[in-house]
């Protein structure tokens, strides 16, 4: 996941996404980044100008947050070879050294472990479990563990000065959570959280079902959208992506999926798309996407107008859901058909060629289907 501030200058994020790269207006500041703990393998920082060490530590102590244990923290650029770079830095040798030492030594209270610095790069690598650090942070007397914070919530959570602790292991050599196989047999492999039930009320038996429920979902819809299966898109959006297996039944396409789970969903299930491999967001679809205009080619909305019926204005994520996607581009709503009823005339109002059909269910079913097919208007244009 690319993540940047918008700029004026370069629009770094809308660059990556013509580019067909995941990415998303993002930056440290208050809140926490809208993803759960433990999400990413790597965590890759070039030149971004973060001011770590200030604000009690606090972005560097979000980073460690979102890091799988073991995972890795690589910086590149200030304050890194300082020694021979800064006059083109045109910084102060004092300066930035103390820059370094302070940063070098947040890290080590952070537990982490600093495994390589060569020219500008340095890597820093996150424990497997907290056993060692925990004994160490008492004897410290610095940084602390987190309380009773929820380490998954991302919607507008304010960051915390304290160490997100990780899952307890019962020996010093295990992986907190539990590890993860190798990809792609980490994608369709229940994931640690479901294992362990850490989502409640979904079991190895639910994420099995659920796999193959959108295997069959998924092919029903290259029937219906014969573009999908012909390579044309790229960039997809799943407004409500649950466990992500309607983004794990598109592996075989050459397609990238944002997994956005809605904030107050009952079941949040975002940290089980990340240990699938996978990647996503966290969203309240009464708000704008963080991103530009025109840079998703397929969007798939299961069940969200249903959820957000009574909470804002559907007509209003319909703008929204028009403003992001790219022209030629596609949209998928599976829903209850009083829905899709009430949906189809708002659609056609914002001039989007729209379909109502069955669902694979077939007729008697309450489930219904609205596509959206621009591709034709694209072509007219063209």
């Amino acid at each position: 996941m690319s993540v940047a501030p918008s700029d004026i200058h370069e629009a770094q994020v809308q660059f990556a996404l013509e580019r067909g790269l995941p990415a998303m207006l993002g930056i440290l500041s208050t809140y926490r980044l809208p993803y759960p703990s433990r999400s990413f393998d790597m965590a890759h920082c070039s030149r971004c100008l973060v001011p770590w060490t200030k604000y009690e530590g606090q972005y560097l102590m979000e980073i460690d947050r979102v890091l799988r244990p073991g995972g890795y923290w690589v910086l590149s650029g200030p304050p890194i070879s300082w020694k021979t770079s800064y006059k083109g830095w045109e910084r102060e040798r004092p300066d930035l050294e103390n820059e370094q030492v302070a940063l070098e030594d947040l890290a080590r209270r952070l537990c982490w472990k600093k495994i390589a610095e060569r020219g500008p790069i340095a890597v820093w690598r996150k424990p497997n479990n907290h056993m060692h650090c925990i004994q160490k942070l008492n004897t410290w007397k610095s940084l602390k563990l987190c309380g009773s914070s929820d380490p998954d919530s991302g919607w507008y959570r304010e960051m915390e000065s304290c160490i997100t602790p990780l899952p307890t292991v019962n020996d010093v050599h295990d992986m907190s959570g539990g590890a993860l196989p190798k990809w792609p047999k980490r994608l369709n492999t229940a994931p640690p959280r479901v294992r362990t039930q850490t989502v409640p009320g979904i079991s190895v038996k639910d994420f099995d079902e659920d796999n193959q429920l959108w295997k069959k979902r998924v092919w029903y819809y290259t029937i219906l959208l014969k573009s999908l299966r012909r390579g044309k898109y790229r960039n997809i959006m799943d407004m409500n992506a649950g466990l992500g297996s309607f983004a794990a039944a598109l592996c075989k396409f050459p397609v990238w999926v944002m997994n956005v789970v809605p904030y107050d969903a009952k079941n949040q299930t975002l940290g089980i798309v990340y240990e699938r491999g996978l990647i996503g967001t966290y969203m309240n679809w009464c708000e704008a996407f963080s991103t530009y205009p025109r840079t998703y080619d397929l969007i798939h909305a299961h069940g969200v107008f249903s959820m957000y019926m009574h909470k804002c204005n559907t007509l209003d994520i319909l703008i929204e859901m028009h403003r992001i996607l790219r022209p030629g581009g596609a949209v998928i709503i599976r829903d209850h058909v009083d829905v899709i009823v009430k949906l189809k005339d708002a659609v056609e109002r914002l001039r989007w060629k729209a379909k109502v059909f069955h669902s694979e269910k077939g007729p008697f079913h309450p489930e219904k289907i609205l596509l959206v097919d621009n591709s034709d208007i694209q072509a007219q244009h063209t």
